[in-house]
């Protein structure tokens, strides 16, 4: 029998296919889904800072302060106790999939400020998180900041989170720091349990009729998939944290790969969007069966053997990869080179 179990941030789960942060986890009986498909852990859709405090000032504009200058008015919208706010229905939500699961729920919080991450993280902490995926969705756009002081931003909220809350923190980092390895190095002096690999920043279009910028939404591809195996080869066995990859994560092949690479555990998005929660048992089947073909025993066996410390060719990882690729490419037939 193929042991599939894995570690991840000191919880140890049946396998490593952990459904991400997305619309699947609002629903109980989609969770429950993905359970009995064969999910290992859940990380919850994300708290936003920014939607706590929008409805925060809405509520201060449209009912604490509707009588000023207006006494007659000061019962026009009675202020309705039994209205559950978004941070309130996100805390009853935790209650609710802890109830409805037998397995580990992630509570996952973006957000920018320094006093929202310690009070929202507490909050979920008392709700009953397993664990805690921060979100740091920051783009570097101010010509004033340096890389140190991004990446300053991101430990300030860390250490001030690992002082108030007991939980395992993972980090979800984009792939656009300069030295992905050293950062998760400090990340991991300050107290991280873990990183995620990578988060995926949604590009805004541009509408060439209206020439209005626009938000778009593109769900991952399996092609993304191999920048996250990467760095994960190139980041096992120089950190004890817990890694996580996340983005292009479709079949079992790019699964496979990013647990040779040294990944605990593989988070499913894009894909449970696409073809639904039964895709999780069909990876996970297809993966047991690669590892009985191969003569494997077990998840701990195969993890981190095609890593850049274990690899055959560890330059493979780096610039050789690069030059080799560019020498050995070829056009089609018929195209004139």
């Amino acid at each position: 029998m193929i042991d599939l179990s894995t570690h991840y941030l000191g919880l140890k789960l049946a396998n490593p296919l952990v459904p991400s942060a997305s619309p699947l986890s609002k629903d109980i009986s989609t969770a429950k889904q993905l359970e009995d498909a064969g999910a290992a852990a859940l990380v919850m859709y994300s708290l936003f800072e920014e939607k706590i405090v929008a409805e925060e000032q809405q509520l201060q504009r449209f009912y604490y302060q509707q009588g000023i200058g207006h006494g007659e008015a000061d019962s026009f919208h009675p202020v309705s106790y039994a209205l559950k706010s978004y941070q309130e229905q996100y805390l009853e939500q935790i209650h609710k999939l802890k109830a409805a699961l037998s397995i580990p729920v992630i509570a996952s919080l973006n957000g920018s400020s320094i006093g929202g991450w310690v009070d929202y993280g507490q909050q979920l902490q008392e709700a009953g998180a397993n664990a805690l995926e921060l979100n740091c969705y920051y783009l570097a756009a101010n010509a004033e900041e340096s890389s140190v002081d991004v990446e300053n931003r991101y430990l300030e909220i860390l250490q001030e989170l690992k002082s108030v809350v007991s939980l395992p923190i993972t980090m979800k980092l984009s792939s656009q720091f300069s030295s992905p390895i050293h950062f998760a190095k400090r990340l991991e002096a300050a107290g991280a349990e873990g990183v995620v690999l990578f988060n995926r920043f949604y590009q805004p279009d541009i509408d060439l009729e209206t020439l209005e910028v626009l938000p778009t939404l593109e769900l991952s591809t399996p092609q993304e998939a191999l920048l996250r195996i990467r760095w994960t080869a190139l980041l096992y066995g120089r950190t004890e944290m817990s890694l996580a990859v996340t983005g292009g994560f479709h079949n079992a092949p790019e699964v496979i790969k990013a647990l040779l690479a040294g990944a605990d555990v593989v988070h499913l998005c894009s894909v449970l969007l696409h073809h639904g929660v039964g895709r999780v048992s069909q990876i996970l089947a297809e993966v047991q069966d690669w590892l009985v073909a191969h003569e494997y025993e077990s998840i701990q066996q195969l993890k981190g053997s095609v890593s850049q410390k274990n690899a055959i060719d560890p330059s493979a990882y780096e610039r050789a990869n690069y030059v080799q690729v560019l020498d050995n490419y070829s056009s089609p037939k018929g195209v004139l080179r």
